[in-house]
C-alpha cells in the first residue's frame, strides 16, 4: 500500500449514505473514491460539499482516499 507523504485538500462531489461510497474532487482536478471507513471522526457518512483533508493511498490497484478529515 502506498501512501502519499502530503495531505491533499478537495471538495466531496458525491457520497452514497446506503453504500457508504463516494468521491472527492481534490483541488488540483483528480477525483479520489472515498470510502465510509476512511472518515477519521468514525462517522461512516459526509455531506456533498463538504471540504475535507485527505492522503491518498493505492489498494488493490485503485486510488482511494484514507484519513479523511473534514475542513472546518
Amino acid at each position: 500500500m502506498l501512501h502519499s507523504m502530503r495531505r491533499s485538500t478537495g471538495v466531496v462531489t458525491e457520497f452514497d449514505d446506503v453504500a457508504g461510497l463516494g468521491w472527492i474532487e481534490s483541488d488540483d482536478g483528480s477525483r479520489v473514491r472515498l470510502h465510509c471507513v476512511a472518515i477519521v471522526d468514525g462517522s461512516r457518512s459526509i455531506p456533498v460539499g463538504t471540504r475535507v483533508r485527505f492522503k491518498v493511498t493505492q489498494r488493490l490497484g485503485l486510488i482511494e482516499a484514507v484519513d479523511v478529515e473534514p475542513i472546518r
